[in-house]
């Protein structure tokens, strides 16, 4: 029996299977231990890259907020530069969800606060926002402030310093202060540009206020020299067939002038009216050489003397013919100074018909002096008629082609065919070439009755031709209400054809042509 047996047989243990099952079980130890470094490397690793991964979406969470904060305050900017904010807006932020439903960052809350603040300056360099409403308070102080100061410098000035005097003078001077004052009290609130505005507008203001008081003075001192003749009842009722140089304002009148200027004036209008508009529809309908010829004739007629016009009457109508003075010839030589006025009036309002109208004419079968007819010339009814303004208030004042062709005389003449005629700017020069007083308020007078004349007239043009295009008259919309009415009739009546069974065609349709010849 061996010593192995004997100690086996003992009880005791084998040492050497135990030894290296011992060391098994400590390599075994030890690859776990390194196993559990890994995983608590890894662990560790990934909590790194959770806590980053929050921390980026609490910052990106911080820019949204501060994005939105930043776009409040834009949107709520008043125009007076300043903010209308709440005083205080507090928002509780609670956690935010990671992607695997974790909690991923808990916000604690935040009040954010705003503050009602202005506009902040502009930097040097940088273009200020500018308010463009006109007539603000500063800008009216300015314009009173510096009007006032050119008043005392310019009455100083005139006054106490120079030796200036003459009222052109000081109004001259008053201007040319008030504008040195309205750029240097500007200045103090506004950059170059807004000065350079308020000065050419207030140019441009008084430049326009200069005519209106020049036209106000023509008018006024004209009425005012007329008025000694004006207030006379004769002076509208009669002639001058008795009135001496001498006579007093109680003998004679303008009426034969008046009635001449009509009658020549209808006789012009009658001619170049219609030549007029159908040569501007020539011009703008059919284009090609002979229209850009006639153009250029036309353009150099616009300029032509109005001696030379009554020369052409005087040499081909009366000369040549053997004829007398008349009106007839002096409404011939008035046609001829309105014609190209008003031709080329009218040629500039046709070219601003919109061409869609006339394509839409032609796509519907209309011919093209249809279009014409029922499509420009309505549309332009109102521009045509501030064409044919524009060629009477050119004919209406002609001196010379009326002296060379017509005369002049001191009765009346109601045939313009049948011998001189006169017409008022005739008589306003006849007149007044008379030393006395009184022949020359009668000059004056004849002068007002013109303008009030004028007047007339372009009132009457405006009332008869004014309407925009597509506005009816009275009567044309009482007609169309009951061409309408008909028409709703003899739909009923169609729809209760059908309705009974019967065809409509066989029932006796009323006629609309028929029908409206009975509208009064």
């Amino acid at each position: 029996m061996t010593s192995t047996d004997t100690a086996r047989t003992a009880g005791q243990p084998d040492t050497a299977p135990e030894t290296g099952q011992t060391h098994h079980h400590a390599v075994a130890a030890a690859d776990q231990a390194q196993d559990q470094g890994h995983a608590t490397a890894t662990a560790g690793h990934a909590q790194d890259q959770g806590h980053a991964a929050a921390t980026a979406g609490h910052a990106q969470d911080q820019g949204h907020a501060a994005a939105a904060i930043e776009r409040t305050r834009v949107d709520l900017t008043k125009p007076d530069g300043t903010r209308s904010e709440p005083d205080t807006a507090t928002r509780a932020a609670g956690p935010v969800k990671a992607a695997d439903g974790g909690p991923r960052h808990a916000r604690p809350d935040t009040a954010l606060t705003f503050v009602r603040r202005p506009l902040p300056e502009a930097a040097p360099g940088e273009e200020r926002r500018r308010e463009l409403r006109a007539g603000r308070r500063l800008d009216r102080l300015n314009v009173t402030g510096a009007l006032l100061a050119a008043l005392a410098f310019t009455a100083l000035l005139f006054g106490q310093i120079a030796p200036f005097d003459g009222v052109l003078g000081f109004i001259v001077v008053t201007f040319l202060a008030f504008l040195a004052f309205l750029g240097l009290l500007t200045s103090l609130t506004e950059d170059g540009p807004a000065i350079r505005d308020r000065i050419a507008a207030a140019v441009m203001t008084g430049v326009g206020m200069l005519l209106l008081l020049l036209l106000v003075v023509v008018v006024g001192f004209t009425f005012w020299r007329a008025w000694p003749a004006l207030v006379h009842v004769n002076f509208w009722i009669e002639d001058m067939s008795v009135v001496q140089p001498t006579s007093p304002l109680n003998v004679g009148g303008a009426l034969h002038a008046i009635v001449g200027t009509l009658e020549q004036m209808g006789i012009a209008l009658t001619l170049s009216v219609p030549l007029g508009i159908t040569c501007a529809v020539f011009l703008g309908e059919i284009p090609g050489r002979f229209s850009r010829f006639v153009r250029t004739l036309v353009e150099a007629m616009t300029a032509l003397p109005s001696i030379v016009a009554g020369l052409f009457v005087y040499a081909g109508l009366i000369l040549a013919l053997d004829q007398q003075k008349s009106g007839l010839a002096a409404g011939i030589a008035l046609s001829v100074m309105t014609l190209p006025i008003i031709i080329r009036a009218s040629d500039v309002v046709l070219r601003l018909v919109p061409g869609t109208l006339k394509e839409a004419s032609f796509a519907l079968g209309a011919s093209q002096w249809r279009t014409v007819w029922h499509v420009v010339l309505p549309t332009a009814r109102s521009g045509l008629t501030t064409a044919v303004i524009l060629g009477t208030a050119r004919g209406i004042g002609e001196t010379s082609p009326v002296l060379i062709t017509a005369g002049f005389t001191q009765f009346m003449a109601l045939n313009p065919a049948a011998g001189p005629q006169v017409s008022l700017p005739l008589l306003v020069f006849n007149s007044v070439r008379f030393p006395q007083e009184e022949m020359i308020m009668r000059g004056f007078g004849a002068g007002a009755v013109l303008m009030l004349l004028v007047l007339v007239l372009f009132v009457a043009a405006r009332i008869i031709g004014g309407r925009g295009p597509g506005e009816l008259s009275p009567g044309q919309l009482r007609r169309r209400a009951v061409a309408s009415a008909l028409d709703v009739k003899r739909f009923q009546r169609r729809e209760q054809a059908d309705l009974d069974g019967a065809p409509s065609q066989s029932r006796p349709q009323a006629d609309p042509d028929k029908e409206m010849s009975d509208v009064p």
